[in-house]
């Protein structure tokens, strides 16, 4: 499951959509626990403590009956891609409570542009004009989606973006562990560094949750660890470039789920800003493609 395939680019295309519904829920379930629907409203570090408990959990059963081979990871890359990857996760959940699943989601998409900008001075890569161009287009969008007027300025919008940021320098240390290590490992170990970061966070804050609760941050963390595993499966069965734009797919799931769980419906501000993001975002992934596959946040 976790081994390089063979090219089948119609099943890593139904993979990819299958992850994007599975991601998108995720955020529903962080809303859900974040705000008052299952009980009183957890703190954000707890959602994301049962995210890494539960994954962490799902993945050790299936190592106990796949028996992956594991090699000696780089501890400190991935001390490093974990540590930005749950303040990053942490961020986007404590910011579903307060804007909607689909703009949060958008604003999610800047995580490759930041990426881009960072590995300019971390990575010496050099950036050209489509690749800049695809950035500006997208932090475009991302300024239409915080609403920068003083009547509907979005506070909470800064989490997504600050939690957009964070992930594309979860990004660097992914392109810097991408071929290093099994795939399988690199998700084992990453769950488990967060799983330990988290709780150590989660200690101050932390409350007994109701049953509800429970379920839903077992469910949480096992949907983000199948999609793991689903995005994993299909990057090694297609192009990246041909995988990047049904990841976008992700938006549309969230808009669904919000509209059917909270009744919110995404005004005209939203999807202008949303697109916006998209084609920069889309832009971008095309030209990285062409350069070199690179590994997405959600792949790993």
């Amino acid at each position: 499951m976790f081994e390089p395939k063979s090219q089948n680019p119609a099943l890593a295309a139904a993979l990819i959509l299958t992850a994007t519904a599975f991601i998108a829920a995720t955020t529903l379930f962080a809303k859900a626990l974040g705000t008052n629907v299952l009980g009183p409203a957890l703190h954000p570090l707890q959602i994301s403590h049962g995210r890494f408990l539960f994954a962490l959990a799902a993945l050790i059963s299936v190592a106990m009956i796949m028996r992956p081979r594991l090699g000696r990871p780089h501890w400190g890359l991935h001390f490093g891609r974990t540590t930005f990857g749950w303040l990053g996760v942490t961020m986007m959940f404590a910011s579903v409570a307060y804007i909607p699943l689909a703009d949060a989601t958008a604003i999610s998409f800047l995580n490759p542009v930041f990426a881009m900008v960072l590995a300019i001075p971390l990575l010496g890569e050099r950036v050209g004009p489509v690749r800049w161009t695809a950035a500006i287009i997208a932090l475009i969008g991302a300024m239409i989606l915080l609403r920068p007027t003083p009547e509907s300025f979005q506070p909470a919008a800064l989490l997504a973006l600050a939690a957009a940021a964070l992930m594309g320098m979860e990004l660097i240390f992914i392109k810097k562990l991408s071929g290093r290590e099994p795939i399988f490992q690199i998700l084992l170990v990453n769950n488990m560094i967060g799983l330990g970061i988290a709780t150590l966070a989660v200690l101050p804050v932390w409350v007994p949750p109701t049953s509800l609760q429970w379920a839903a941050l077992a469910g949480l963390g096992i949907l983000m660890a199948c999609a793991q595993t689903l995005f994993v499966n299909a990057m090694a069965r297609a192009d990246a470039s041909f995988v990047a734009p049904f990841s976008y797919a992700t938006l549309i799931a969230a808009a669904v789920y919000d509209f059917i769980g909270f009744g919110v419906v995404p005004d005209t501000i939203s999807l202008i800003g949303a697109m916006t993001i998209i084609a920069g975002a889309l832009l971008l992934a095309l030209r990285e493609a062409r350069i070199r596959p690179v590994p997405t946040q959600d792949t790993l």
